[in-house]
């Protein structure tokens, strides 16, 4: 076996982990739902957030559903395929979680500039420590998708 065909058969080996649906796609599926969730739980802790920032964890919220949505697709043609996908939708799939991890830190940029720009969370501790909780999440998240791209050599 040539050295590339063995590399790239020990990548799908790894993707799948003889496991269906792969796990970094479990990951980013569990990891999207907690933001878009902490979205509602921030304007649901802060009712005076400003309007900009109001507006930006909305449209961040929409692109985190999407972003889920779109991995439940993958889960599901991976399971359809019973272990036997292409190369294309393997590379597919590395650029979603590449992207979600882009959101991801997107989200956690967000918060900084609300825990930094936001008078109603300046005048709200409990929203500074859930603010700083739900960053560390997203952190956990970029954390794991790097070890994985680390391990893949991609991205």
């Amino acid at each position: 076996m040539h050295e590339t065909d063995r590399r790239e058969s020990q990548t799908v080996e790894y993707y799948l982990g003889g496991h269906m649906p792969i796990p970094i796609l479990d990951e980013t599926e569990f990891w999207k739902v907690q933001e878009a969730e902490h979205v509602t739980v921030i304007l649901d802790i802060v009712d005076d957030l400003e309007p900009e920032f109001v507006a930006a964890l909305l449209e961040m919220e929409k692109r985190l559903w999407a972003t889920r949505a779109e991995t439940v697709r993958y889960i599901e043609a991976l399971a359809r395929l019973h272990g036997k996908p292409s190369y294309e939708l393997l590379d597919e799939i590395m650029y979603l979680i590449h992207e979600a991890k882009l959101e991801s830190k997107e989200f956690i940029a967000l918060f900084d500039r609300i825990i930094d720009e936001s008078a109603a969370v300046a005048a709200n501790d409990v929203a500074q420590t859930v603010i700083n909780h739900i960053r560390r999440e997203s952190e956990y998240y970029v954390g794991i998708v790097d070890a994985f791209q680390d391990m893949q050599g991609r991205y």
